[in-house]
């Protein structure tokens, strides 16, 4: 696309500007749209979980029910307190909502098919991911009330306790890989299981940190059992007490792009991402698009967050701390140990 407009009467940074431009709206637009949906799957996963029938009245089968939810979100007044901090108040769920779309900016739908293909990918995940944690302490803050600011300090204490782990989960995925590229670690996959399996998970050596970041993925995104930073029985609705409108609605768009973020980084660094489970030829499913295999899996990753919200109790927050410090960051830790070594003496064999 970028190449057909550079040739046109728009010349070559215009054309560059317009491409990019669409190919950003040709991501966001369908991301927003997947975010509506996905709201309603999760919905109806908690009803069928409490035999509950879900949302079934606006739309066929209820599918209108989160547009419904969107508009009425949306013609309601925003309300600012009189205590707030008004511009930090007002900009805190810009933030958060503006970092959810930005992280989909390197990951790789199929091959070929990504915005940015740069080859420090991964670290322009954490780096993005670190900045969600802003707009949750900024809301807190600038909310001028307890509850709030209560959440916004749970927020910063475990985003930054699982963020840790993280990246020594993702030490260990690059050191296999050998690259931060996102689609060359999809690639790296292929055929990793004696030349079978598209898939990192069923490594032996780092299928434990597949199950470990899928958990981390969890408490990074607040999502239940760690959705401390919400816990309505202790924190009324915690950093979103005090929001409402389309305040809230950004609030509420972010997390659940976040969610779909950790769901696709679950699929393409442990699961071969758009790769098919097999690789062997004599089943016609390499003609299925690599897409439709990466929507696939980001659905099973997003069954299982609903799932687990469906059926865990909600960890207490010393339990919170104690899994991050005391468990997942010596396991990581070790791991990036053991898989140094075994990457080492792959290459180049044991030391006489």
């Amino acid at each position: 696309m970028t190449e057909f407009l550079q040739s046109t009467f728009l010349g070559a940074e215009l054309g560059w500007f317009v491409a990019t431009l669409a190919l950003i709206l040709l991501i966001a637009l369908p991301l927003m749209l997947a975010v509506a949906m996905i709201i309603y799957v999760d919905r109806k996963v908690w009803a069928a979980m409490a035999l509950r029938r879900g949302p079934n009245v606006v739309g066929p089968f209820g599918l209108l029910q989160s547009f419904a939810d969107g508009l009425k979100v949306f013609l309601q007044e925003t309300i600012i307190p009189s205590s707030a901090n008004k511009g930090l108040f007002l900009l805190a769920p810009i933030i958060t909502f503006t970092v959810a779309l930005l992280a989909w900016a390197v990951i790789p739908f199929g091959d070929g098919m990504v915005l940015a293909n740069i080859n420090i990918g991964l670290l322009y995940i954490l780096a993005i991911s670190s900045l969600g944690v802003y707009g949750v302490v900024i809301a807190g803050w600038a909310s001028n009330s307890k509850y709030p600011f209560f959440s916004a300090m749970r927020a910063a204490a475990q985003m930054i306790s699982y963020e840790v782990s993280i990246g020594f989960i993702l030490i260990s995925v690059v050191l296999f890989a050998g690259t931060f590229n996102l689609s060359d670690i999809v690639l790296s996959q292929e055929g990793h299981i004696f030349g079978l399996v598209n898939a990192y998970g069923l490594n032996p050596l780092l299928f434990p940190m597949a199950v470990v970041f899928l958990i981390a993925s969890m408490a990074e995104t607040a999502r239940h059992p760690f959705d401390l930073t919400e816990a309505e029985s202790e924190l009324v609705a915690g950093y979103q007490t005090e929001y409402s409108s389309m305040s809230f609605a950004l609030f509420w768009l972010g997390e659940y792009a976040n969610i779909l973020l950790m769901c696709a980084l679950n699929a393409i660094l442990f699961w071969g991402g758009w790769l098919p489970p097999l690789d062997v030829d004599w089943i016609p499913w390499f003609d299925i698009p690599g897409i439709v295999w990466l929507f696939g899996k980001m659905f099973f990753f997003f069954f299982i967050f609903s799932w687990v919200m469906a059926t865990v109790p909600r960890y207490r927050y010393d339990q919170l701390m104690r899994l991050g410090w005391k468990i997942f960051l010596p396991l990581s830790l070790l791991w990036v140990f053991l898989v140094s070594g075994y990457v080492m003496i792959d290459k180049f064999g044991l030391p006489l």
